[in-house]
């Protein structure tokens, strides 16, 4: 079972905001007056601790749920972009400000654009966070085949760079090409496996598309476009599943690298 964390937050912020207003307002004033009497009441260790940590575990809650969230990559669907370790925050306002538990938008600051590295909740199990690539907008036509993703019937442009050398978790793509794609103007790189079919393991069509992007709902793709569980395989993301943007990378550790598990050289990398 998956720890809610959000609900923790939540809940943990509620209690000790509750108890340490209940002391303020009752009873702390008579632990005062029986001090001025001589007596030497101590407070409630559960008071002095809601006290102290009240104020820190509000700033994470509203820190995580409206500005900045970290996350971890567990899987190499991103790769070349993102690899196995690499740890990375998200906008949490790029696409609106939602309740923390509820998810519920409450300000509409702007919407995915073509390109948009992004984290949501898996539609087929919301309490799964997956992170893909955004490439189709509500009312955009997709298909993909012949390794070419095609928007609104135009191919998205593919220049090779070379063949692909992995490292760490990520060595078993060693080999695969390499190539460098225009999405609409977003550049960035995929990897590709020539000889193989169009479509990922577990997906159960033989050519994907043309489908269109119904309204309220976005289609997205990992970069690693043949080992990834993505929109071919299990329909679209619904607008209310969006988490945030992804932005930049801020710590690497892969327990599979040979040698020290740091790669120093991911640290504050930009997310494209």
């Amino acid at each position: 079972m998956n720890f809610d964390f959000p609900l923790f937050l939540v809940l943990a912020t509620f209690f000790t905001g509750i108890v340490w207003a209940l002391d303020a307002w009752f009873f702390a004033p008579r632990r005062r007056a029986a001090a001025a009497q001589g007596e030497a009441p101590r407070e409630p260790l559960v008071v002095e601790y809601s006290r102290s940590f009240f104020p820190v575990i509000l700033a994470v809650l509203l820190l995580r749920s409206f500005l900045v969230e970290p996350f971890r990559i567990p899987s190499g669907s991103m790769m070349p972009t993102l690899l196995v370790g690499d740890f990375i925050l998200v906008n949490k306002f790029s696409y609106g400000l939602r309740l923390p538990v509820l998810n519920t938008k409450f300000v509409d600051l702007g919407e995915p654009e073509h390109g948009d590295v992004v984290v949501f909740r898996y539609p087929r199990n919301p309490s799964i966070d997956y992170i893909k690539r955004i490439v189709g907008l509500p009312g955009d036509e997709i298909s993909y085949h012949d390794k070419t993703l095609f928007i609104n019937g135009k191919p998205m442009s593919q220049v090779p760079v070379g063949i692909y050398t992995g490292v760490g978790s990520g060595a078993r793509e060693t080999g695969a090409f390499r190539l460098r794609e225009d999405l609409d103007g977003v550049v960035h790189d995929i990897l590709i496996h020539p000889g193989t079919p169009d479509l990922p393991p577990g997906c159960d069509v033989l050519r994907f598309g043309p489908v269109t992007v119904p309204a309220g709902h976005y289609f997205a793709m990992g970069d690693n476009r043949d080992n990834s569980n993505d929109g071919r395989c299990w329909g679209f993301v619904p607008e209310e599943n969006l988490v945030g943007k992804a932005f930049a990378i801020w710590m690497n550790w892969d327990s599979g690298r040979s040698g020290f598990p740091i790669d120093w050289s991911r640290i504050g990398n930009v997310i494209h």
